[in-house]
Parts: structure tokens; C-alpha cells; sequence
């Protein structure tokens, strides 16, 4: 199904009975229909990348950077991760009906918290058409029918993922709900967003997922409930005393395995003791790759190595606190740990932070004392998603405190209700 915006109330009603439809379903009903998907992506695996591959064509000429193509780009690799991922959601626990806690009162009646569906779900997304797969089949598994509202950018993959979404539950029969997902077209004056925002009692909950331009724009303009997904702005603690070589292979892996992911690094912070060591290593590990902005402190000790000239700039204050989304990184001196959790609780999105020490106390304090919904001891900030947690998939990272923190599997988008049963009790 696809969206026409002037009748909005008549999609969200769709949507609904599917979603109040969804929640009658048991686990058994929703893993055949996963599978069927499963089986409709894999017939339409080429329409899909030879979709894709005009998205990137068309991104590309338009001037987008190489990292954002990536994140657009769908190849053989990224497509059987989709596939996997929907793999581990069908072996999950079903959430839905589960008992959280129960008890019975002094008067007699029995008290149950059960978790539910959330209900009606739309997101927001930028680029990576994985997105819509791991939304869906998330959404699916949890109960839930779902808008998907990708960017221009990706539609042409959009458009052939949801149809063969959409050929999965019909394959499945009684067991596919096929009003429980639906695709909406992007306008170019984001006035559809406006229509996803302000749909109060027709849509329980927005979550963006993109840049920081998209999240704050959802998060001003909504009038329903958001569970904001955050921008990253992640740092990685290079501590005194610490194992530089892991040090500097961390920094690699974090910058440069998919830079314009929210959970790469864009600053290094360096302990003073261990800077006349680690910036030349650091310059050799990103010569010709990626763009060191480095304070005065870090720009002197790495000056004079030979693979500064390919890539060392002294830094500006703006380039802190900053989400590249490219092959760049901000590199500033401190004096202590305690320095280092400072900075980074200043300037930080409360996504991803990561330390490198071997000092167990100053591990310890890092993890306790930073503001984030994933802090690291000796390892890359990337394990920062659904699929390295165990999850299959995600609908995004969050950055905020209630309902949902990090990255967010299916139990995310449920929510709990309390079931009484009595035999003529009154208060």
C-alpha cells in the first residue's frame, strides 16, 4: 500500500485494524509470514539491487559523498544480512503476552503487567534501504502495523522491497495481515511529515532515524509521541596508561569501516602522557584515508611524522562536537580521565562512547560516569547495533532515557498494560 496524503485518516485507519489484527496473532502465525517475506525477498533480489544501484546512480550524480552513497548501497553482503536479520527476529521469544510481573492483592484479585503492542509505528528514516526491512520485520514480530517513510533518495528500493514484502504476506495467507505495513511516497516539501507528525490518536509513535537535521526537526514539529534515535557524536578515550597498537587499530576500525555511520567516531581524545606516542602511530594508520583536525597539543607531536602531510590540519573549536559523517576526525589533548568524561559529557550525543586503558579503576569511572547509552572498554564503538547485540535488527539507536535506550530490538516497541481478574471485589 502506498500513501496518498490527502487521505490520511483512511491509510491510518488501515493501518490500525491491521495492527489491532496483528495483536490476535500468535508466534507461530507471525514466523510463517516472516518466512514467506523472507522467501519473496530473496525471488526479488535482483529487481531490488538493480533498483538500488539507480538510487546510488542517481545519489551520486547529484553530488552526495561517497560515505552517504554507501549508506545507501545495496549489495550481496548487505542483502543477506536483511535476510538473516529477519532470521533471528522469526527465532526470538515473541514479546506479545508475555508476564512481567504478578501478584495478588490482600482483597484477593490477581494482578498481571503483560507486554503489548505499541500499536500503530512510523518511521522516519534516511537513505539505507536495509531500514525498511529491519523496521518492518521488528514491527511485525512485536505486533505492530508500520509507516515507512524512507527519503527520495532511496525510493526506487524502497518501492521493490515493500512489494515484495507485501507478495511474502499474501503468500502467507490467513497468516499475513497486509494492511500492516505501508510505504509512504516523500514530497519534496515534507509536508507528508507534517501529516505523520501531527496524526494525534491515529499514530502512537514516530521514530526518526538519520542525521541531526532530521531528528530535531521531528522532535520540534511532532505532536505525537517520538522515541528519539540520536545523531552520533561518539569519542573514543586513548587513556595513560593503555596498549597504543589496540589503541590505534580501535580508532581505525571506528572512523573508517563506515564513516557515515551513526556509531563511527568523530573525535579522539588522547591522555597528554600518551600523545608524543600515539599521534605518530595514529598518522600512519590514517595516512591518505582520513583527515586528522588535531589541537595544538596533538598537532605538534604529529607534525614531524612523514604521513602528515596527507592528512593533518589543525582543528578549529567548531570541529568538536561535530558529526562528520566522513573520512575526518577531531583529535583533542587532556590531562585526565576525569578530563576526558568531562568533554565528552559536554559534547556528546549520548550514543556511543568507547575508552582504551589498562587501568581498571579509570575503565570503571569511564563507564559509570558518562552520559550514553553505550560506553565501551577496549573495543570499537560500531558493536554499537541491533544485529551485534543479538537483536537481528533495529529500529534505531536511542539516545534518550525513557521507554527505550540503545539499540532498539522488538521489545522496544512494546508496551505493558495490567490485566485484573477479581470475583466481585469493590473498594
Amino acid at each position: 500500500m502506498q500513501i496518498n496524503f490527502s487521505d490520511i485518516d483512511s491509510v491510518c485507519k488501515s493501518l490500525r485494524e491491521g495492527a489491532e489484527q496483528l495483536a490476535l496473532c500468535n508466534a507461530v502465525q507471525k514466523n510463517k509470514a516472516l518466512t514467506c517475506v523472507i522467501e519473496e525477498l530473496e525471488n526479488a533480489k535482483d529487481k531490488i539491487l538493480t533498483a538500488n544501484n539507480a538510487d546510488t546512480e542517481n545519489a551520486s550524480a547529484k553530488g552526495m559523498s561517497a560515505a552517504l552513497v554507501e549508506r545507501l548501497a545495496l549489495d550481496e553482503k548487505k542483502f543477506q544480512s536483511m535476510i538473516s536479520g529477519i532470521k533471528v527476529i522469526i527465532e526470538q521469544t515473541d514479546p506479545i503476552g508475555l508476564v512481567c510481573a504478578g501478584w495478588t492483592t490482600p482483597g484477593g484479585m490477581q494482578i498481571k503487567q503483560v507486554r503489548v503492542p505499541l500499536g500503530v509505528v512510523a518511521i522516519i528514516y534516511e537513505s539505507r534501504p536495509n531500514v525498511t526491512v529491519d523496521a518492518f520485520a521488528l514491527a511485525y514480530k512485536s505486533g505492530n502495523s508500520i509507516l515507512l517513510r524512507g527519503s527520495s533518495s532511496a525510493l526506487n528500493s524502497n518501492r521493490a522491497i515493500v512489494s515484495a514484502i507485501q507478495e511474502g504476506l499474501k503468500k502467507a495467507g490467513s497468516d499475513g495481515v497486509l494492511n500492516s505495513v505501508c510505504l509512504a511516497e516523500p514530497k519534496s516539501d515534507h509536508s507528508d511529515v507534517t501529516e505523520i507528525l501531527t496524526a494525534v490518536g491515529k499514530i502512537d509513535v514516530a521514530l526518526p532515524r538519520g542525521g541531526a537535521k532530521l531528528i530535531n526537526s521531528v522532535v520540534q514539529n511532532a505532536r505525537i509521541p517520538v522515541i528519539q534515535t540520536g545523531s552520533g557524536v561518539c569519542h573514543l578515550y586513548v587513556d595513560s596508561p593503555c596498549d597504543l597498537e589496540m589503541a590505534g587499530n580501535i580508532a581505525f576500525n571506528a572512523k573508517t569501516q563506515r564513516p557515515g555511520a551513526c556509531n563511527a567516531i568523530e573525535t579522539i581524545l588522547v591522555h597528554s602522557s600518551s600523545l608524543a606516542d600515539f599521534m605518530p602511530l595514529l598518522m600512519q594508520k590514517f595516512a591518505g584515508k582520513v583527515q586528522v583536525r588535531a589541537d595544538e597539543r596533538a598537532f605538534a607531536c604529529a607534525k614531524d611524522s612523514p604521513f602528515a602531510k596527507d592528512c593533518l590540519v589543525k582543528a578549529s573549536e567548531d570541529d568538536f562536537a561535530f558529526e562528520f559523517l566522513d573520512m575526518i576526525v577531531a583529535v583533542k589533548t587532556v590531562d585526565s580521565v576525569e578530563e576526558a568524561i568531562d568533554f565528552v559529557n559536554t559534547h556528546n550525543t549520548k550514543h556511543s562512547e568507547a575508552i582504551v586503558t589498562n587501568d581498571r579503576s579509570h575503565a570503571r569511572l569511564f563507564q559509570s560516569k558518562v552520559d550514553a547509552a553505550c560506553v565501551y572498554v577496549n573495543a570499537s564503538t560500531r558493536f554499537t547495533d541491533g544485529g551485534e547485540f543479538g537483536f537481528g535488527a533495529e529500529l534505531g539507536i536511542s539516545t534518550q532515557k525513557l521507554h527505550a535506550r540503545g539499540p532498539m530490538g522488538i521489545t522496544a516497541l512494546t508496551t505493558t498494560k495490567f490485566l485484573i481478574d477479581g470475583d466481585g471485589q469493590i473498594r
